[in-house]
């Protein structure tokens, strides 16, 4: 594997007690740079609670609690992704899915048709998602899933997506927005709390297919969203350093949490991702207490225990 930067010591005290809300780790579908109990394993030598499992494929609460079991004392958690493969805007699914404890439930990311009909291009040298390869490789089988619908043309939340928005109330589940567009968002989000939802993630902001303006997302803010930022989405190229802190900045440090979206093997190893984070954030000029609130408040309060009903 290639060369990495490695966190400093005070970066590494400074996110102690962080969960990492969004991580891409074997068993999956693609290659990954490590297991879950690994993982599980190295967070806890570093001082980390504990990190949510995500798939654009498969559910990961079932295994999340193995992992639990298996690591005690590391707080591995489940979430679902409503793409093709979890059969789309499926309720079903996501009551399963909040009975075996799955704390995320992101809207769909690789089947949104925001995903599937963006023209948006990365920066010129950044990384590509590793899941592209995979989509064009069931494309070329002839299975392509349905697009997974979250509006009706005039703009209204379908029916559907309530009927899982009010599962998500009812488990206390977190709603995360996945790939969708800015103006899906934000329609998704409006009727996540007129429905009960507590918790909302707005999914990595400045995505190659989101880039959601800085009014975007200060509207977003406003109805009581967490802006996701992630380590890998500057990193790999596919949004400016520069830009990413200017947002959050805009934005305000109380809207935002810090995840990795690390797992890829070209990339570096997850349990470092909140720190070199930190550290980035640090050379910015954003103060300890500014990183604390971003790395590990607003990230413990997304993998809080849900609240009894």
């Amino acid at each position: 594997m290639a060369d990495h930067p490695v966190p400093s010591d005070s970066a590494r005290t400074l996110v102690a007690g962080a969960y990492d809300t969004h991580v891409h780790i074997a068993p999956d579908v693609m290659e990954r740079r490590i297991d879950d109990l690994s993982l599980a394993r190295r967070f806890a030598s570093v001082g980390l609670s504990g990190f949510i499992l995500k798939s654009h494929y498969v559910t990961t609460a079932e295994r999340a609690s193995v992992v639990r079991a298996a690591v005690p004392g590391v707080d591995v958690l489940g979430a679902i992704t409503l793409n093709g493969s979890m059969g789309g805007m499926n309720p079903a699914a996501v009551e399963i899915a909040g009975r075996l404890g799955a704390r995320i439930v992101w809207m769909p990311t690789v089947d949104s048709r925001n995903q599937r009909s963006t023209t948006a291009t990365d920066l010129p040298g950044s990384k590509p998602a590793m899941w592209g390869a995979l989509q064009a490789d069931l494309h070329a089988q002839g299975i392509v899933p349905d697009v997974v619908e979250v509006v009706s043309g005039d703009g209204d939340v379908l029916e559907q997506v309530r009927k899982v928005l009010r599962v998500i109330a009812k488990h206390d589940m977190v709603l995360a927005t996945g790939h969708l567009s800015g103006p899906e968002i934000l329609a998704v989000v409006k009727a996540a709390r007129a429905e009960g939802v507590r918790r909302v993630v707005v999914t990595h902001p400045e995505f190659t297919s989101q880039r959601l303006t800085v009014e975007q997302q200060r509207e977003l803010a406003a109805e009581g969203a967490l802006l996701e930022r992630c380590f890998t989405t500057p990193f790999t190229g596919k949004v400016a350093w520069a830009d990413l802190f200017a947002n959050i900045r805009a934005v305000g440090i109380e809207h935002s949490v810090l995840s990795s979206d690390l797992g890829q093997p070209f990339n570096p190893p997850v349990e470092d991702g909140l720190a070199l984070f930190a550290d980035r954030l640090l050379e910015a000029g954003f103060t300890p207490d500014e990183v604390r609130t971003m790395a590990v408040e607003n990230s413990r309060f997304v993998a809080a225990q849900p609240r009894k009903a």
